[in-house]
């Protein structure tokens, strides 16, 4: 057996992250970096994330503390199931070497979810005609070069179909990437109304009482694997049956059946935490402002503001306080029901996961205090030979927590007591984080209102 190949499985086995010859003198120099485990990843994917290179001066005292950053820098990047170094040291000279284990990157996911909001929203209504079903299948590390190919076709009651592509790298000089998505949307039903912040649905027995066609371009400057910033342009052409605009003239404003916009997009994320699946560290940023124009007299434009700041704050090596605020601000001189969104769909008060709060601006402010109850580092599967689905991972944790959120809403507001009203929603909660990152929350919450309930969710709370 090779050395580097002896030397990269004696790593993965033990789990040592750190073998080393220490350095006796008071600063070193970089002498040489090297890679091993990456079959298909680029050698130069790699050495991009790195905040240092060969011929680099570094205080001795540092060194550890350098690569053990970015040891996560490389992680963060969810291309490697594992990331591990060892450096030797002679003379000040340092030879550094990181050896990874690639993950398997063709991922065909069958799509068996529920047409509703959430879990929850189906099993009120237990309408087994409500399930979509497909193939969501997602290439990443495409060419070795980080890049993704998504394609989802989904059927049964909401009818999808979707093709995108990501670049990180167009033009390297000045870390441009680029970002494509085409996708077509159909339903059989459409929530026209809420009414006591409850969806009205109107679902037609022939056709599709909706249908979305829309096609995006992004420009994104990635300076690296935390922080980026994009500029995104996007087409959508949108129609509704005529049944829709009787029972809402103001779905798309003046009993309109199609409408046709553009939207401009600018945003930039900074993400500082220590693992981007389940932070316990760290911080993340987010901030962008876009600017929607209708065509053909369809619309009246608005412009839409929005933020997020979240802090982690690990109090010991088990316990994690996390905080953090989200809002958003939506201006315009008229608007329509289509687009009076804000909590009850992907950002919501936990507790109110029944609810749907619509509105033109929304704040909503979240803390939790997590306890690790469970961290296994691998779980072998003996009956499986390949190593990248071998060994599964997992970590629990219990969270309590308590959300606040007030939604404005000055056209829509009449026969919804939630909306123009401080929400309140607390609980307790079970996390498991397992295999390629999947995160499963099981969770009791009450909340202002009386409402008890438990809750299933398959992604991180904030």
């Amino acid at each position: 057996m090779p050395l580097r190949a002896f030397l990269f499985i004696l790593i993965l086995v033990t789990g040592i992250e750190s073998l080393a010859k220490p350095c006796e003198v008071p600063a070193v120099v970089i002498d040489s970096i090297s890679l091993t485990g990456n079959e298909s990843t680029r050698s130069q994917v790699m050495l991009r994330e790195l905040t240092f290179a060969p011929g680099d001066s570094i205080p001795a005292e540092a060194l550890e503390p350098l690569l053990q950053e970015n040891q996560k820098r490389l992680l963060n990047l969810r291309l490697f199931h594992f990331v591990n170094y060892t450096y030797t040291c002679a003379k000040g000279q340092v030879r550094v070497q990181f050896a990874v284990q690639e993950r398997y990157y063709l991922y065909p996911i069958p799509i068996f979810d529920f047409a509703d909001r959430n879990f929850n929203a189906w099993l009120e209504k237990k309408d087994w005609s409500r399930i979509d079903y497909g193939l969501n299948l997602i290439r990443r590390n495409f060419r070795g070069r980080n890049e993704e190919v998504r394609v989802r076709v989904q059927r049964g009651f909401n009818k999808r179909l979707e093709l995108g592509y990501r670049i990180p790298y167009v033009w390297r000089k000045y870390n441009l990437g680029a970002d494509f998505l085409v996708a077509d949307y159909r339903s059989r039903t459409i929530s026209y109304t809420n009414v006591n912040n409850r969806q009205r649905f109107y679902e037609q027995e022939e056709g599709m009482p909706i249908k979305r066609t829309s096609v995006a371009a992004a420009l994104v400057h990635r300076q690296d694997v935390q922080r980026q910033a994009g500029l995104r342009l996007s087409f959508h052409d949108e129609d509704i049956s005529d049944s829709v605009t009787l029972l809402n003239p103001e779905y798309y404003q003046r009993a309109l059946q199609e409408r046709q916009y553009m939207r401009l997009e600018l945003y930039k994320a900074i993400n500082r935490r220590n693992n981007f699946a389940y932070p316990t560290a760290g911080s993340y940023l987010e901030a962008g402002v876009a600017q929607t124009f209708f065509l053909h007299r369809s619309g009246s434009p608005f412009t839409t503001l929005r933020a997020k700041y979240v802090k982690y704050v690990p109090l010991s090596q088990k316990y994690t306080y996390m905080a953090g605020g989200e809002g958003q601000l939506r201006l315009a001189g008229k608007y329509a029901f289509a687009d009076n969104i804000a909590l009850g769909y992907r950002s919501l008060v936990r507790g109110y996961e029944l609810y749907v709060v619509g509105g033109q601006h929304y704040a909503l402010f979240k803390q939790g205090l997590t306890r690790q109850l469970l961290d296994i580092k691998s779980i072998k599967l003996k009956f499986i030979d390949n190593p990248k689905f071998n060994s599964i991972p997992l970590s629990l944790y219990l969270n309590g927590f308590t959300d606040a959120g007030y939604v404005a809403d000055h056209a829509f507001e009449k026969g919804n007591p939630l909306t123009n009203r401080l929400l309140l929603g607390s609980g307790l909660g079970l996390h498991a984080v397992t295999f390629y990152d999947i995160v499963l929350r099981l969770e009791y919450t009450l909340n202002r209102e009386g409402d008890r309930g438990l809750y299933f969710s398959a992604r991180f709370p904030f």
